[in-house]
């Protein structure tokens, strides 16, 4: 669905937003557009995989994954029944950080959409069946992911990134986490996370701000006000080359690395992101897409990123290739993020990255979700609506100096930790 906010004719596209506060208190962001008869919703709730108890990794997310399965007097068939006569979508999922929601409805059902939001986010069952069911569905999932390499490789460098910490467990948890969450740990976490006082949210499409504000407090008046979050402690990966393997009798081997990023309201985290895309940014022109893949062949795909939480910043990467050329890849890798520390990127290499980052932006609104996703993201961070028109300039203003000195603060002397899964030669 194509919508107003992400074309050419709007000049601004912070002008497009309304900032909408309810009568009760709950406030929200907005972008009418009537040119097709579509609302979607968009929502967050502060306290993600990062609040679940101790020893139970994985409760909160599955307290998410509940939300839509059986609410007020609907138990879970009855919901989804409700869900498809109407063709409405509501869905929720957990992060580290958040517990996010969504929902998309044609206008006319509007109506309907709200009170089964409502009845989701206020009024959940979470009966004995749907546990049982969502529990055994997210068991079938870790299971597989246990012979997958990349979810292997992904979890032992989280471990060894993050030890006793929260964001060193996985989201979705283990067999043994999930055995031991219960129903009473399971409405704790809905009790104390799903609160009026972390909630953003954003709504786009074919709806005024006078029949938002009705439906703000409808859908979530009557949660707490209040709520209640454990302390999660700044962390920073520890510096220094480390390497580990995990062995696994297979012909590939599949490598993790990655070091400490750049927080997201950092002055050099924009520098930070045409950095990372001249190195990895999962375009054909990133340096280790080119020596990797075309020059030696050493993989398929290989690729890098930075990531902002609440609590950490990390850049990391990856790639998969034959055991015998483990050793080899890595030092490519290594070699490239050293040329890069010392000698900064191209100019041509800066122009690139510059055309592309700005170019693709409006990508990301060329659907109401995406657009409702992205403004909900800017709250999250603490943005301001005016980062909507400021964003592409903040990435023509990065210089090569600049580039070059974030470079510098991103990788000098760190050293990368690096985990593989395989039998790789000459890798200890």
């Amino acid at each position: 669905m194509t919508i107003t906010l992400a074309t050419p004719r709007i000049a601004s596209r912070a002008a497009g937003v309304q900032i909408v506060r309810s009568a009760g208190g709950i406030t929200a962001w907005l972008v009418e557009d009537y040119a097709v008869p579509l609302v979607a919703f968009e929502m967050a709730f502060h306290g993600g995989a990062a609040q679940d108890p101790k020893g139970k990794s994985g409760a909160v997310a599955m307290m998410a994954s509940l939300l839509d399965e059986g609410a007020g007097s609907l138990d879970a068939d009855a919901f989804h029944r409700a869900l498809d006569d109407k063709a409405i979508e509501i869905s929720f999922s957990a992060d580290r950080d958040a517990i996010g929601g969504r929902a998309k409805s044609l206008s006319r059902n509007v109506d309907a959409a709200v009170e089964l939001l409502r009845l989701a986010v206020c009024e959940p069952r979470f009966d004995a069946s749907a546990i049982d069911r969502v529990r055994s569905q997210i068991g079938a999932s870790l299971r597989r992911e246990a012979k997958d390499p990349d979810a292997l490789a992904s979890r032992a460098w989280r471990e060894a990134a993050f030890p006793s910490h929260p964001y060193g467990n996985p989201v979705r948890g283990t067999l043994e986490s999930l055995a031991a969450v219960t129903r009473d740990d399971i409405v704790g976490l809905h009790r104390s996370l799903l609160t009026r006082q972390t909630l953003k949210i954003a709504v786009v499409g074919a709806i005024d701000a006078e029949r938002l504000r009705t439906i703000l407090d409808r859908v979530f008046g009557d949660l707490p006000e209040q709520a209640h979050l454990s302390p999660v402690a700044d962390i920073a990966i520890a510096p220094g080359e480390r390497r580990e393997v995990i062995d696994l009798d297979i012909p590939q081997a599949t490598l993790r690395f990655g070091t400490n990023g750049i927080a997201r309201l950092d002055d050099d985290h924009m520098a930070a992101v045409v950095v990372n895309h001249i190195l990895g940014g999962g375009v054909f022109s990133a340096r280790l897409f080119r020596e990797v893949r075309e020059k030696r062949g050493l993989a398929y795909s290989v690729y890098s990123q930075l990531s902002t939480f609440d609590h950490a910043a990390i850049f990391s990467g990856g790639t998969s290739t034959k055991n015998e050329r483990a050793a080899e890849s890595l030092s490519v890798i290594e070699d490239e993020i050293a040329k890069l520390t010392n000698e900064g990127p191209t100019e041509e290499e800066l122009v690139k990255a510059k055309k592309y980052l700005t170019g693709s932006y409006a990508l990301r609104f060329d659907t109401s979700l995406k657009i409702a996703s992205q403004l909900v993201n800017l709250q999250t961070e603490g943005i301001g609506v005016d980062y909507l028109d400021e964003r592409n300039g903040l990435i023509e203003a990065v210089t090569l100096d600049h580039a070059h000195r974030v470079a510098k603060r991103l990788f000098g002397g760190r050293g990368l930790l690096v985990t593989v899964v395989g039998r790789p030669e000459g890798m200890a």
